[in-house]
Formats: C-alpha cells, structure tokens, sequence
C-alpha cells in the first residue's frame, strides 16, 4: 500500500506540474545548451538526472563544444561546474575568452591583439565576470574526492573533460572495464544529485580509415556502457579531418547517436577554429 501511495503521489505531482506550466515553456527540470538547434532536438535541452556523453575523433573539437555549452548554459543563469583533467582554471579561461569574445587564441597568446579585439576581450571578460560557471580540476583519488567539489554550488549541469581522466568508484582489470565503473557511477550520481552530467569521452575504438568515418555507439567502446546507460549521446563529426578538400571547412555535425527521452539526427554546427568557438549554423549568433 505504501509504494501504491507513493506512485499515486508522484503521479499527482507531475500531473500538476504539467498543468502549471505555461505554454512554450520548457520543464524545470530542462537544462538548456544555449545552442537553439541542439535545444529543439532534445525537447529543450539537457535533463537534471540525465548522463549525457559527447564524443568526438582527436582533434575535433570535443572539448571546445563541451566549454561551449558550458558557458552558453550559464549565461542562462543555470549554474554549471566544469571540470578538466587536462586544463588549469587559467587555461580554460583563455579559451573562454577567445570563445566568447571571436579573437584568435594564438593571437592572445602571442600578445599580437589589436585595439578593437583588446576591447572585445574586454567586453567578453565582464560579461564572463558573473557567470555562475565554476571550474575544478579533476584531481583526486576516488570518484567522489574528484567530483566533491560540485556540490557546495548546487550546479544544474556538471561537465567532465575527460571520462578517461575521472578515477574510477573501483579500479578493474582493464582501462575499458574502468571507463565502464565510471560511467555507472556517474549515471548513478546524476540522479541521486538530481543533475545534468555530460562527460567528455574519447573513442578508443574509432576506426576512421573506414567507408562512414562517423562516429557511431561503439566507437565509444568501454564495454558498451556509453550505449547502454548514457540517456544522451552526441559525437562530432567534420568531413574536413578526413577528406581534405571534400567538405566546407568549419562545416560540423552534431550527431545525437541517442537519445532516451526524443529523436535522433543530427544539428548543423561551424566551428571557427581560430577562436575554438562553435555556432548553430541555423540560428547563428548575432
């Protein structure tokens, strides 16, 4: 009788909650990724209590999206945690500037910025100011000592560059049977926290010598877990990296290879490449 009453009470609620909301207006529960296209195919954007894994070929640009929908997500005012297993806080910051303000990272690098990019900088510096975005390294022994420093932020959506530098809740035999652990443990943790979690992944069983070098679930290999316990999963693919000439430089595919709650497909993303900046091709910034 006691679980028919709990039933009944969730029910309840989340009848209410459909009632209440306004039209047009995503669930509160919706985290969105600041890029229109990509929020339309998934219903809104990321869920609270969803495992997202974005994957992508050496050199694609993974990282960059992942800063990218960080940064887009807490411009909305939805606090994000992004943590790096490769990056200082320093580091990420410089390429959030190039991001945010279009100027060519080796240029900022190299000290060769003019006056007019020097004040978009600027400009994207204050705008950046006050974004409720916190970055961490990902340092630690345990699982729970490398993500525990989320939690006093109350995030709704957690970043990991990388799954492969996150250490396991327990070390296995094998580095794939630890990516595994990982992934389990982080699908777990979204919906006990009640968070967004996308984790950057590489593709340890790519192969993009072949006929379609998109990428495609098991490509993500660690024991088929990506597959079977991502709610979302997203891979980018550029035609440029592997037939030079044949496709529009910049031209990018977002490919939601999952997608629990919605359909799959693809979104039509550019990567500018000096500024480490992605944009929804359909909807571009202004």
């Amino acid at each position: 009788m006691a679980a028919k009453r709990k039933v009944r009470d969730s029910l309840t609620h989340l009848i209410q909650r459909v009632d209440e909301q306004p039209a047009g207006k995503i669930s509160p529960d919706t985290v969105p990724t600041g890029f229109p296209s990509v929020d339309r195919l998934l219903g809104g954007g990321f869920r609270r209590r969803d495992l997202i894994a974005l994957g992508g070929d050496v050199g694609s640009g993974k990282s960059a999206l992942a800063l990218a929908f960080a940064l887009r997500t807490a411009a909305l005012g939805y606090p994000v945690v992004f943590f790096s297993g490769e990056m200082d806080e320093d580091r990420l910051l410089e390429r959030a500037l190039a991001i945010q303000g279009k100027a060519p990272i080796d240029d900022m690098r190299a000290a060769k910025l003019g006056e007019q990019a020097r004040a978009t900088i600027g400009a994207a510096a204050v705008g950046m100011r006050d974004l409720p975005l916190t970055i961490h390294p990902l340092v630690g022994q345990h699982f729970d000592e490398a993500l525990a420093a989320a939690w006093p932020h109350h995030p709704a959506l957690i970043v990991i560059d990388y799954l492969q530098l996150l250490p396991p809740p327990t070390v296995r035999s094998t580095q794939e049977e630890d990516n595994a652990a990982t992934l389990r443990a982080l699908k777990a943790m979204a919906l006990e926290r009640r968070v967004a979690c996308l984790t950057v992944a590489q593709l340890g069983r790519h192969t993009p010598q072949r006929d379609n070098p998109r990428p495609e679930l098991e490509d993500f290999g660690a024991l088929g877990a990506v597959k079977h316990h991502a709610d979302v999963v997203l891979s980018i693919y550029r035609e440029e990296m592997y037939r030079p000439g044949g496709g529009v430089e910049g031209a990018t595919e977002l490919i939601v290879a999952k997608n629990r709650n919605g359909p799959t497909g693809f979104v039509d993303l550019y990567f500018y490449q000096r500024f480490l900046r992605f944009e929804d091709m359909l909807d571009p910034d202004r």
